[in-house]
């Protein structure tokens, strides 16, 4: 979840440090081994209710019973063995912890959800209602739920993939109500002060001795208007609680983040904070470190609640967390988490959304994240390109801006809050999408992700009911066209796709494998494009070259982002490369990585060139 204004409140993004102490029901911790070293990962994004439906209806606003819905069981293994050989390292399960959903579970144990404060008739992912259980409606047996999560994990473990899930620690659904808890966790809120806006202690912030009311729009009516006895236009809650988004009206905005209420972590309603600052020099400590600072601090009661859920699921064997709107929660409570995390399994991989390029470095070095989004500059560049509104070269200053943290920066071109690269909004096509998926995987040693339905280019095009098209909806029972011909009725193997869809995926396992294999892409980025955009004839504006090597890989990479043109070029190699490659003069012969043409670097005084025939969204990776 992202608000579209992207405001970093004092509240939720200050800078700082906090106190913490371990309760005594965290978990013992296993002693700390040596940290991994970097490695390129492959993430692959999938909506866990999509991802198995089969039913092809797509009526907006539709039902389980009319659209369907996918269950854990549907990632079979059979599933999971071809996401595995499309060149996946990690699977982020979205929408797995219980959240709010329009559905009658009552039989379960499970309240009614309120459709006045539930985002469409599925519900937000990001509304969670009880972090320790999942969404009833992924399960074949609800009552089993959390048993068939388990199942999966450990299916997805045997096919040597690691798991990841959400972890929401900016806002929860405004009527969380933990079934499950463990034995002496007491939900959110249960001790709070609620006469008073903000306590230390209080897990949320409050409006005293003044009662919620449902936001109200002549635009939008829950369910669409359809009859439910708890749509009302009322929702009890008093004192009502800041918003999600950092909303401090008891009446939100139909525009907030009103299904959610936001979670206090010790920072005052001025924007001042509630607990002590890491010492100086801790940007330079590891997470060890880091977890022995809080050892013997106090710190506010989220804290404590969110390390424990974290902790819960790192022992039911998730591999790592996808944090949501991480910046809108001081960095201090990352650094107290992440190293908790770190010390029960050191290899655990936490991604962070984050939009302020500012404070990347803060949230890396003292909020100890592993990877953070690469949205701001990489991603949006890239879009930009592609839409025609730049020219491709500012990618060489913003990959050299980001040479020290490049590794922490996760790219992606498509994920559940962005408009489908395939869409018309994006690249308006799979095809016109490749060249930007050859540079987004290939100019740094980041972690590289993909959505799932991207890898047959599904272009987002239902209207879903509360979710419109260009986006693949999260808040709706839907369909997802090119992914269910992929699926094939749950043989997937792609038996009902197009040869296009079928080249496509082709294109996205050869990129991906690659990727996963190549010494080079942990090595040093130097672009070359400035020399060609100077010296060479006929480069059109779309080209856009760099080089990417190691000790025993050399690769020249040139992407063509024109979906019209074609160029006859002869690429320059500047002298320092040939230099530092220490190739004399000849000629070498060049294989591209992707489909196997052969050309060649001719050396001449010192300089290299290579005779390319470049056609409209083609791209080479050519190995030494």
């Amino acid at each position: 979840m992202k608000t579209k204004l992207l405001l970093l409140m004092a509240i939720g993004c200050t800078a700082g440090s906090a106190l913490a102490q371990n309760n005594k029901n965290a978990p013992m911790m296993k002693k700390v081994e040596a940290v991994e070293q970097p490695k390129k990962y492959v993430v692959y994004q999938v909506f866990t209710r999509l991802f198995g439906n089969k039913n092809t209806t797509n009526k907006p606003w539709g039902t389980i019973e009319e659209n369907g819905v996918g269950k854990f069981n549907d990632f079979t293994d059979t599933a999971l063995q071809e996401i595995k050989k499309l060149g996946v390292t990690h699977i982020w399960y979205t929408g797995v912890p219980h959240h709010d959903v329009i559905r009658d579970y009552t039989k379960y144990g499970i309240s009614n959800d309120d459709p006045d404060v539930v985002k469409g008739r599925a519900g937000s992912p990001y509304a969670v209602k009880d972090y320790y259980n999942v969404n009833p409606d992924l399960a074949v047996d609800p009552a089993k739920r959390l048993e068939e999560f388990e199942a999966l994990i450990s299916r997805t473990h045997k096919h040597r993939l690691k798991v990841i899930i959400d972890i929401v620690p900016n806002h929860i659904a405004r009527n969380y109500k933990g079934l499950t808890n463990p034995k002496g966790v007491k939900d959110f809120g249960a001790d709070d002060d609620t006469s008073v806006e903000y306590a230390r202690n209080n897990n949320f912030y409050y409006i005293p001795n003044t009662p919620f009311e449902v936001p109200t729009s002549p635009d939008y009516k829950p369910l669409n208007g359809e009859v439910n006895p708890l749509s009302d236009g009322k929702f009890s809650e008093f004192p009502a609680k800041w918003t999600g988004n950092g909303s401090r009206m008891a009446k939100p905005d139909i525009n907030d983040w009103y299904e959610t209420v936001k979670v206090n972590y010790g920072v005052r309603p001025d924007g001042t904070k509630d607990f002590p600052e890491l010492p100086a020099g801790y940007d330079e400590k590891d997470y060890a470190a880091h977890f022995a600072f809080w050892k013997d601090k106090d710190v506010p009661d989220s804290w404590k609640k969110f390390r424990d859920i974290a902790l819960y699921w790192i022992e039911k064997g998730v591999d790592g967390f996808r944090y949501d709107m991480a910046e809108m929660v001081p960095y201090e409570f990352w650094s107290y988490m992440n190293s908790s995390i770190k010390m029960k399994n050191p290899k655990a991989f936490l991604l962070a959304e984050v939009y302020n390029p500012k404070e990347y470095r803060n949230y890396i070095k003292l909020g100890k994240m592993d990877y953070l989004y690469d949205k701001v500059e990489t991603y949006d560049h890239l879009k930009a390109v592609i839409k025609g509104n730049a020219l491709p070269d500012a990618l060489s200053d913003i990959q050299n801006n980001m040479s020290d943290i490049e590794h922490h920066m996760l790219h992606f071109l498509d994920n559940h809050d962005e408009q489908r690269l395939a869409s018309p909004e994006f690249a308006g096509t799979p095809e016109k999408g490749k060249p930007l998926m050859v540079v987004s995987a290939t100019i740094s040693s980041s972690p590289t992700m993909i959505y799932f339905g991207q890898e047959v280019g599904e272009p987002g095009n239902e209207d879903a009911g509360f979710g419109k098209r260009s986006r693949t909806s999260i808040f709706d029972y839907i369909g997802v066209p090119h992914h269910q011909r992929w699926m094939n009725g749950g043989k997937f193997d792609g038996g009902q796709l197009s040869n296009s869809e079928k080249a496509l995926r082709d294109f996205y396992s050869r990129l991906l494998n690659f990727t996963l294999n190549s010494s080079a892409m942990l090595g040093k980025f130097q672009e070359i494009q400035s020399v060609n955009r100077k010296e060479t004839q006929n480069y059109d504006q779309g080209l856009y070259a760099y080089v990417r090597y190691s000790d025993d890989e050399k690769l020249i990479v040139i992407a063509n982002f024109s979906w019209v043109t074609t160029s006859r070029i002869d690429l320059i190699v500047p002298e320092d490369i040939i230099a530092a490659w220490k190739l004399t003069d000849g000629s070498y012969k060049v294989k591209d990585q992707l489909y196997g043409s052969s050309t060649v670097l001719n050396v001449v005084n010192g300089k290299g060139t290579i005779h390319l025939n470049i056609k409209p969204s083609e791209s080479f990776i050519f190995k030494l």
